[in-house]
């Protein structure tokens, strides 16, 4: 059975350059977002930007449109690739890894990269402040009040159930209630429309 380009999604990026690059100028600033209000070192944010599409380009064979959007997908990616950069450099003491690769940005790149560093310090400080709730529960607040995922999507980014997902949300609501962070990420409005 042939898929319809539509049902096909993200799995076309591995072997079709045109549809690469359609893919990556459509997510490429979600992702730089995404990666820049968890990290704070440039040359990181734009290596571990470009270490998100190099997994996409090579998980693409396995996307499946059923468990979610190309959005949804490509956020998993990025979750994965920067849990794997936290466990390499906790592993890695040395300065070595800390310099690797910066030469390779350009002056041009290394401002943008600064300028949407310096966009996102806020959205930094309050991820910052996010890390009180448990890890579990922190993680689908930020797909779905910051990300702007549906809950179904952030469930399948996480590979959880949608029941699990709106429990964890549910739970890290209410563990912001009345706060600085819930007002910040207009939680009181996503209260209301959840009702």
């Amino acid at each position: 059975m042939v898929k319809t380009e539509r049902e096909a999604g993200p799995a076309r990026i591995a072997s079709d350059p045109d549809a690469f690059e359609a893919f990556y100028r459509e997510h490429v600033e979600a992702v730089q977002r995404f990666v820049a209000r968890r990290v704070d070192d440039p040359y990181l944010a734009a290596d571990l930007t470009a270490d998100v599409f190099v997994a996409a380009i090579e998980s693409a064979g396995g996307y499946d449109a059923s468990r979610g959007s190309p959005a949804a997908w490509l956020y998993g990616i990025a979750r994965n690739t920067i849990a794997g950069e936290r466990r390499r450099a906790a592993r890695e003491l040395g300065t070595a890894g800390r310099v690797r690769g910066r030469e390779l940005v350009d002056a041009d790149d290394l401002v943008a990269i600064h300028e949407r560093l310096d966009a996102e310090a806020a959205a930094r400080s309050l991820h910052r402040e996010l890390r009180q709730l448990p890890p579990s529960e922190r993680a689908v607040l930020e797909l779905v009040s910051v990300d702007g995922l549906s809950m179904h999507d952030a469930a399948r980014a996480l590979g959880i159930g949608q029941v699990a997902a709106r429990v964890r949300l549910h739970r890290a609501r209410r563990a912001l209630r009345g706060g600085a962070i819930r007002s910040a990420l207009g939680l009181d409005e996503l209260t209301e429309v959840a009702r």
